[in-house]
């Protein structure tokens, strides 16, 4: 149970904290509500869902990289800026395919739509 807590804590702390995981909050309730909105099918909701998930857990682990570094060194040295920039470079890259999911996911009810 105890490790259930701390996750929980983790959790709540980037969700709290963390400026970027609160962009992607509300980015995931958008996509969720056109979710709904469009009534998507089974399949489409799978993809969504696993790649929020996706995105929450590269920005979690981005943050855990980045706290290890701060821990280890305050002085700014080449090797910390490397795995913080590729940390935030695998959020990003993660992120633009989760918008490239979204477009191929929602485009056909957008275009039937209007």
């Amino acid at each position: 149970m105890k490790s259930f807590y701390y996750a929980y804590c983790g959790i709540k702390h980037v969700c709290t904290v963390e400026r970027n995981m609160k962009i992607h909050l509300v980015a995931a309730g958008i996509v969720l509500g056109a979710g709904m909105y469009f009534r998507i099918n089974q399949t489409e909701w799978l993809v969504l869902l696993l790649v929020i998930a996706g995105v929450l857990a590269l920005e979690m682990v981005n943050s855990a990289i980045e706290a290890t570094v701060d821990l280890v060194t305050a002085e700014r040295h080449p090797l910390a800026k490397i795995a913080k920039d590729v940390a935030a470079g695998a959020v990003l890259l993660f992120t633009c395919f989760a918008v490239i999911i979204g477009f191929i996911v929602f485009w056909p009810y957008i275009d039937r739509a209007y």
